[in-house]
């Protein structure tokens, strides 16, 4: 087995399942902002840390704003060690230079090939960036020639026993193939542009031989303090073996309405309009987790805090204590900020490092809009349900639905990947407008198939009996036929 070599960023040495093996050349193209500069500083900078030395060899930029890019992170490449190989000097900037910085002469580009190799067998490093190829690229004009001098590089840089990350800026296409076909591994990196909120930034490995790798597009972030790579989740790889059970909402008539309560390493999907108390209902199962002494994480896309955490006071949940305690995870998410790779990996740390049981997502609807379409909405969700099952996890999904009254339409529906689903509905009786819910599905408990009043009051959440001499309720218009008292009047509970 070939040693591995660490790039730095711990999420794309999972998606190398080790790291870039050692001794080889290796391609990593993207577009000018998709964070090569980065990536490749993030190479070096994990080589020192292991005791190997590095080189950075500048042909696109100067060793100055090389410096600027690095202290934007937080990082000091004087301090490190880290070689800077500058291909651009000061000399030909000045005003005796000739009309271009990089001469197109068959002179200029050997005389830039041998100057990497020069320095390669005066420091001997382990590691080495070479940024970019388009200006090799421009010296060459002819792809022989091009595709040549890379093949020289290689043939020295192997021979050197060195690690070596080409950069492309891709403004050249012509070359690519030629090149990829060099190249012992190829990592394309790409960046899309929504019509709001921040550029979503990705990466894709194409090529990589003699090892494993997970294929696919993983998402990345780039700010201050480097790259953070999220590899895509593969649910199979993350099973553990927990004791099935069922875990009480707090409140004994939901409990038997969805035939025990709700069951771990199952999702139950909460639909229903705005403000018919979803969300509450949520806050009041989390609550009853954190009194059992479980750790809680609640993603919360529609809602601020400051509004959340006032509003489950006057219910009667307290959560404050339980937040500074740690047994609370608090997430309010931007979805025009937050991608879908890097909500998995929040939600995957909650479980696997902080230990949380149970999990809220409130609401899918805010979570449709950080995906770039419902078709990749199904697939990613799909895998995290199924991840969050497979770790016993009791999950609680909040759906809204348009309009107030009736069957109001959806932006997804996520109901057949839902282990059980609980229909909550606006309805008029009495003059009244009053609230039902209802358990429509579970695959995992015998739930009722009745329809109960259901109420938020002083002490949170209410669920009456039946509403036996009522129909109608669903579609939202309730007929009275009976005498059975309703929440409101205070005698049923």
């Amino acid at each position: 087995m070939s040693t591995r070599c660490s790039t730095g960023i711990p999420g794309l040495d999972d998606i190398l399942q080790g790291g870039l093996p050692a001794g080889h050349l290796f391609l990593f193209e993207g577009e000018p902002g998709t964070g090569k500069t980065t990536l490749g500083i993030h190479f070096l900078l994990a080589g020192m840390e292991a005791g190997e030395s590095g080189l950075y060899v500048t042909l696109s930029e100067t060793a100055a704003e090389l410096r600027d890019v690095a202290s934007s992170h937080g990082w000091e490449l004087d301090k490190t060690g880290i070689d800077i190989f500058e291909l651009v000097s000061p000399d030909q900037l000045g005003p005796d230079a000739e009309q271009s910085i990089l001469h197109p002469a068959e002179m200029e580009l050997n005389e830039t090939v041998q100057g990497v190799m020069s320095r390669v067998q005066g420091t001997r490093p382990s590691r080495i960036v070479f940024d970019s190829l388009s200006e090799m690229r421009l010296l060459a004009q002819d792809p022989l020639r091009y595709r040549r001098q890379v093949l020289a590089l290689k043939h020295f840089f192997a021979r050197s026993n060195c690690t070596v990350l080409m950069l492309d800026d891709l403004s050249d296409t012509a070359g690519d193939m030629q090149l990829r076909s060099i190249a012992h591994g190829v990592v394309c990196l790409q960046q899309t542009v929504g019509q709001y909120g921040s550029d979503k930034r990705f990466l894709r490995v194409a090529k990589m031989r003699g090892i494993a790798f997970r294929s696919g597009e993983h998402d990345f972030t780039l700010t201050t303090g480097g790259i953070e790579v999220f590899p895509r989740l593969i649910a199979a790889e993350h099973h553990k073996a927990f004791t099935p059970e069922n875990a009480s909402t707090g409140n004994a008539a939901l409990d038997t309405t969805l035939g025990g309560g709700l069951a771990r390493g199952s999702n139950t999907l909460f639909v229903g309009p705005s403000g018919v108390g979803k969300t509450t209902t949520a806050i009041a199962c989390v609550h009853a987790a954190l009194q059992r002494g479980e750790k809680a994480a609640y993603f919360l896309f529609d809602e601020g805090l400051g509004t959340l955490m006032p509003r489950a006071k006057a219910l009667g949940y307290e959560l404050e204590t339980h937040t500074e305690s740690g047994r609370l995870l608090l997430n309010a998410l931007d979805p025009a900020e937050v991608s879908a790779g890097e909500f998995t990996a929040r939600v995957r740390r909650s479980v696997e490092r902080d230990g949380a049981r149970a999990v809220v997502i409130d609401s899918l609807n805010a979570y449709l809009q950080a995906m770039p379409g419902s078709k990749f909405l199904l697939l990613q969700m799909h895998e995290l349900l199924t991840y969050l099952n497979q770790r016993g996890v009791m999950t609680i999904l909040v759906l809204g639905q348009h309009g107030v009254l009736g069957q109001g339409r959806m932006d997804i529906d996520l109901s057949y990947l839902s282990d059980s689903v609980v229909l909550f509905r606006y309805f008029e009786a009495q003059g009244k407008l009053l609230k039902a819910i209802s358990v429509t599905k579970s695959r995992t408990n015998r739930h009722a198939t009745s329809i109960h009043e259901f109420r938020l009051g002083a002490k949170g959440v209410e669920v009456g009996v039946a509403l036996t001499d009522f129909e109608g309720v669903v579609p939202g218009v309730g007929r009275y036929a009976g005498d059975i008292a309703l929440l409101s009047d205070g005698d049923a509970r």
